[in-house]
């Protein structure tokens, strides 16, 4: 594993988020795109996380950690606009969401 410093550490900016809306990509068995609220604005983020969550909405209302400040990246011709936070799913653990009761748009530290 590629170990970096805590200055590359503190360039990843991670802020809770509260998922609106979930739904499936036509066209896609891994991707869910998602609706999410920070606060001050609300973001469009692709998440490869569709056969966890067969029922999507099931989402709506949660609050997890959130990758903000990575650039945009394209995929099914849509645009996400940062990337979630979850463990497991491959393999070895379940997966699962990391849940917070933060206020949309607070910084994780």
């Amino acid at each position: 594993m590629e170990q970096i410093s805590i200055d590359d550490l503190k360039k990843v900016e991670i802020r809770i988020g509260e998922i609106k809306s979930a739904e499936k990509i036509e066209g896609s068995d891994k991707l869910l795109k998602l609706r999410v609220n920070f606060g001050s604005e609300e973001r469009q983020v692709l998440s490869g996380i569709a056969k966890y969550f067969p029922e999507p909405e099931t989402l709506v209302g949660k609050k997890c950690p959130f990758i903000t400040n990575l650039s945009p990246r394209e995929m099914m011709g849509l645009e996400s606009q940062a990337m979630i936070l979850a463990v497991g799913g491959d393999g070895e653990l379940p997966f699962a969401l990391l849940e917070t009761k933060g206020e949309p748009g607070s910084r994780a530290h």
